[in-house]
């Protein structure tokens, strides 16, 4: 068994660094590292800077310069900063060698900083089992670099590790067997959803997807009229909720909200939550919910559009423009018209045009009904 890692961020001051290369705007990773800290706010870190370096290609050492990389650990340190993000993900290498410049300073990455917020959001067994396995996944090729330690042990009875075998090898060993378990684990919870959703075949089914904060648990609320949990924060929800919602006199649904997306998400994170992801890929109707809000509402909309296709969810879709209530201008309602002609504008918080959405549903699943008129003889 292996000892639960030590949450990676408590409440400590950081910097956020991004690197400007490729098809990449300043002003777009500036964008990047607003959403950054956001994340780093919600695992509980305090930003206080942010660096960003125009960059002709990633440096192998340490992805930005090395003048770069130096410069930052110093101000670090004369700051007493212990934390420093970067928004792209740094392979084991690069990791490995800004430890050396501080040891007492730790270096991660998006990737990182979302498993850590997954990590302290998981409420069930289901969502802290895949949020572990991701976990472990990320962290297995990097333990080459994580241990320093790597004088040999003694072999023989009593020992954990065989002749010769170094604590690298022994921690990559229970790493593996701890993956192995989980994946059995999550195999038997799946197993167990399975049974569930053969039960309510019968029922034509709706998931809400979108970007996470995006308001899809108070959609959910305002639809169904059930009380589920609602915070103003990244990933409130990590769980599914599926609950039946009457649209009208002849129409009922089962309305499923589950986890929100967001740019950059660690593909082991999307891997392990595949089995909670189901309710989206095997419904009849797919809710994609947006905050009409984001300036980065296409953003937003093309990293929705790009996990439904990487977790195989080809169903028909409606677009959903939530928080209209914060949209004060009518030149911004004409943008959002153009750029989603047939989307269904909505304010979940504040109860507008719920009915409209309900109408929507309502004209949807009549076209999956098809009429037929029967002869049966009187005998």
């Amino acid at each position: 068994m292996i000892e639960k890692k030590e949450s990676t961020i408590s409440t400590e001051d950081a910097f956020l660094v991004g690197a400007v290369f490729g098809e990449l705007s300043s002003d777009k990773v500036n964008e990047h590292l607003e959403e950054l800290e956001l994340l780093a706010k919600t695992a509980g870190a305090n930003v206080v800077h942010s660096y960003t370096q125009k960059l002709n290609r990633i440096n192998p050492s340490f992805f930005i310069g090395p003048g770069k990389a130096q410069l930052i650990i110093e101000h670090a340190k004369s700051l007493n900063v212990k934390l420093i993000i970067f928004d792209d993900e740094l392979s084991p290498a690069q990791i490995k060698n800004f430890s050396n410049l501080s040891k007492s300073i730790k270096v991660i990455d998006r990737s990182s900083l979302i498993l850590e917020i997954f990590s302290q959001h998981a409420k069930t067994k289901e969502a802290k089992t895949q949020v572990e396995l991701a976990q472990l996944e990320y962290l297995l090729p990097r333990l080459t670099r994580a241990w320093t330690h790597l004088e040999r042990q003694m072999g023989g009875i009593g020992t954990r590790a065989g002749a010769g075998e170094t604590q690298i090898e022994v921690d990559r060993r229970l790493v593996r067997t701890r993956i192995s378990n989980l994946k059995k684990e999550l195999d038997k919870i799946d197993k167990e959803r399975e049974t569930q959703r053969k039960k309510r075949l019968e029922n034509y089914k709706v998931a809400l997807t979108g970007y996470t904060n995006a308001g899809k648990s108070t959609l959910m609320k305002s639809l169904s009229g059930s009380n589920v949990f609602i915070q103003n924060q990244l990933f409130a929800t990590l769980d599914t909720t599926i609950r039946s919602v009457k649209i009208d006199k002849s129409h009922t649904i089962l309305l499923s909200d589950t986890v929100g997306f967001i740019r950059k998400l660690p593909h082991n994170l999307v891997a392990s939550f595949r089995s909670t992801l189901k309710e989206v890929i095997e419904s009849n109707l797919i809710l994609i919910v947006l905050d009409s809000s984001s300036e980065s509402i296409e953003d937003h909309f093309q990293t929705i559009i790009n996990v439904l296709d990487d977790i195989g969810a080809k169903k028909q879709t409606r677009i959903v423009l939530n928080k209209i209530d914060l949209i004060k201008s009518k030149a911004r309602f004409d943008f959002l018209k153009n750029l989603f002609p047939d989307g269904i504008f909505v304010s979940a918080l504040d109860q507008l045009r719920i009915d409209s959405l309900k109408e929507s549903i309502a004209k949807t699943m009549d076209k999956d009904h098809v009429e037929i008129e029967l002869q049966l003889p009187y005998d």
